[in-house]
């Protein structure tokens, strides 16, 4: 592993020269994560954030009626972590998975928090990926409120193919809040478009 992709990655939230965006990603280091292993576990604190260097994380958490519910994908080059619990020092309220083997690089709360204060560029690409994350999450919760079912598949399929390739069908149907039936019969009504 080297970290091309994560050095990509932050230039691509916040240009810099490639001398300072070494030094931005100096204090992150490789982890391979097995297929089904937890990153995080709901009633601990997140202590660590992770750029996915290949594979597939999930969040997830758990309804009123006992359920499981896939909250969000991090599919490769995309950044995973609980922000809140990361951040506010408080314990999880949802549960990390790696869906495939992964691999990742990652920072820890304490370098994170040191390489704030050390380096003004780690400082503002932290301020627009937080910005990022955000936003993605602002889209999803609209996009849950005022989108159809299939409008969320057809832009899931768009965005990330490979979530559709490699993650079971009964976490893609929980992440979309319908049945595995319904996913089933847009699925079907896709490919025949």
């Amino acid at each position: 592993m080297n970290k091309d992709s994560l050095i990509q990655f932050i230039q691509k939230i916040l240009p810099m020269n490639p001398s300072r965006a070494a030094q931005v990603v100096e204090k992150f280091k490789p982890m391979k994560i097995e297929k089904n292993s937890y990153v995080l576990k709901a009633g601990t604190v997140c202590n660590e954030s992770h750029f996915i260097e290949t594979g597939i994380i999930r969040s997830y958490t758990y309804d009123l009626d006992g359920n499981e519910v896939t909250t969000a994908f991090y599919p490769t080059n995309t950044y995973s972590s609980d922000l809140l619990s990361f951040f506010k020092r408080t314990p999880a309220k949802e549960y990390i998975q790696a869906i495939t083997d992964c691999e990742t690089w990652y920072i820890t709360y304490e370098d994170m928090q040191a390489s704030f204060h050390a380096i003004p560029e780690f400082r503002e690409f932290g301020r627009l990926n937080i910005v990022n994350q955000y936003s993605i999450l602002k889209e999803r919760m609209l996009s849950n409120l005022q989108e159809t079912a299939e409008k969320r598949y057809n832009d899931l399929i768009h965005s990330h193919p490979e979530i559709l390739q490699q993650v079971p069908l009964k976490y893609i149907a929980s992440y979309l809040g319908i049945a595995d039936t319904s996913l089933s019969r847009i699925r079907k009504e896709t490919v025949k478009k």
